[in-house]
């Protein structure tokens, strides 16, 4: 490719040293902004290329792991926090449940899920752990619900 630019500056002119035909100011000057305007539009299409593949790669990488996955979804998605019906849900319990029983639920499903593999439902359960332990939080210290 250099080799090309040099061969083009070469046959307009910029490279010889012909003294029969000199050439005049401006016609050097639009030969200088031809290449110049070339070598710009070459390097951006290089850029460009290198962006693009970056890009993929990223992808790539991302997919191959479910962390990647759920950053991904969450990201696209406003990261969701889950609702209290929602928690109960997931992990199975009543309003009528003690914490040592939504405990002991959120450890079996975590477990379960941890076993097979699956980050997304491992995440699903400890959100809706986190939800419901506000909840009984909020309880204890016999804080009205906003």
């Amino acid at each position: 490719m250099n080799f090309q630019i040099f061969k083009g500056a070469k046959e307009m002119g910029f490279l010889s040293f012909d003294k029969e035909r000199p050439m005049d100011y401006d016609s050097r000057q639009a030969k200088a902004a031809r290449i110049l305007a070339n070598l710009i539009v070459m390097g951006s299409g290089i850029l460009g290329r290198a962006v693009f593949q970056a890009y993929r790669q990223a992808l790539a990488n991302a997919s191959k792991s479910g962390v990647a996955q759920e950053t991904m979804q969450n990201i696209r998605r406003g990261s969701k926090i889950v609702a209290e019906p929602e928690a109960r849900q997931i992990l199975g319990v009543t309003e009528h449940s003690s914490w040592e029983e939504i405990l002991k639920k959120y450890d079996n499903l975590f477990e379960q899920n941890a076993k097979n593999g699956s980050f997304y439902l491992q995440s699903k359960v400890h959100r809706a752990k986190e939800c419901l332990e506000t909840v009984y939080q909020k309880k204890d210290q016999g804080t009205p619900d906003v």
